[in-house]
């Protein structure tokens, strides 16, 4: 059976909110929005003034957690300084998850990864947005639902632990392991879908959504991003991080935009194109959908 995407061309705070509602999905409780902070001197993270109003609806917290990579974020006392200066503190909580500690959930079946370490405070939550950017990444191919999922709920150590593909928890040493590259895509769709796992045995449900605006071929945990390289595609939202991140995949591939060529480079030079198809043989979703738009 085909999940169900909905997509809207305009990218606006009402659009923002009105994909949601068209979910039919009510959080309730605690509800964390996980957001991409954006690295200090990155210019493509998801602005305040579009998805303050619908968090601000919700009465959401912007989550998040520290950096691995050497950077402005690594840190609380710095990575909240950046969340300030980038506007998120003015219209929601901010909490940075790993302040407090971490812990481990069981990854199942997985090839690379035992378990995946995230953030302590992510037990606080009872209801889940993922909000991702869709971008290019450096590292991973693109970035959309399953990495915001993935890298992005995983404490310091936890994303040591899975850009390893397992062999490391120490920020310090993981950039120095072995790997290969499809081992790298495999290990962020077995962080991905442990997280879904534990929301799921928890009655904790959880939205996604991705904003396809100011597409860079780098993502926004690069200080030096550079400018986007296509046109804005709109607003997608599933109950399925598979086929929402699908769907950001096939827009760029069916795009008229002569910058569409760079993403396509970008994506396939990572071998990004198989973490959906990986996480779909996991059971986290579906890579077959039906598009609706509203």
């Amino acid at each position: 059976m085909k999940s169900k995407v909905y997509f809207i061309k305009e990218i606006t705070p009402d659009s923002l909110i009105k994909i949601y509602e068209k979910l039919g999905v009510e959080l309730k409780g605690n509800i964390g929005v996980k957001v991409s902070t954006g690295e200090k001197g990155a210019k493509g993270y998801l602005k305040a003034d579009l998805i303050g109003p619908f968090v601000k609806m919700l009465n959401g917290t912007i989550i998040e957690c520290n950096t691995a990579y050497p950077g402005a974020r690594t840190n609380y006392e710095d990575h909240i300084k950046v969340a300030e200066e980038h506007g998120f503190t003015k219209f929601a909580k901010v909490d940075i998850m790993d302040k407090d500690g971490e812990f481990k959930i069981p990854v199942k079946n997985g090839k690379h990864l035992k378990y995946d370490i995230v953030g302590e405070n992510f037990k606080n939550y009872d209801s889940i947005v993922n909000l991702a950017h869709g971008k290019g990444h450096a590292m991973g191919g693109f970035g959309a639902n399953l990495k915001n999922q993935s890298i992005g709920i995983a404490s310091r150590n936890g994303k040591a632990y899975i850009h390893s593909c397992g062999q490391s928890v120490d920020p310090d040493k993981c950039w120095s392991c072995k790997y290969e590259q499809k081992d790298f895509i495999e290990s962020m769709a077995e962080a991905a879908k442990a997280v879904s796992d534990y929301l799921k045995e928890n009655n904790k449900p959880i939205v996604y959504i991705t904003v396809m605006n100011r597409i860079s071929v780098d993502c926004d945990c690069d200080c030096n991003q550079g400018d986007p390289v296509m046109k804005d595609l709109g607003i997608i939202a599933s109950l399925d991080p598979v086929a929402n991140d699908q769907a950001f995949i096939d827009m760029i591939w069916n795009s008229t935009d002569p910058g569409h060529t760079k993403m396509m480079e970008r994506v396939d030079r990572q071998e990004g194109r198989h973490i959906t198809e990986y996480a779909e043989s996991l059971g986290l979703g579906n890579t077959e959908y039906e598009l609706i738009e509203i």
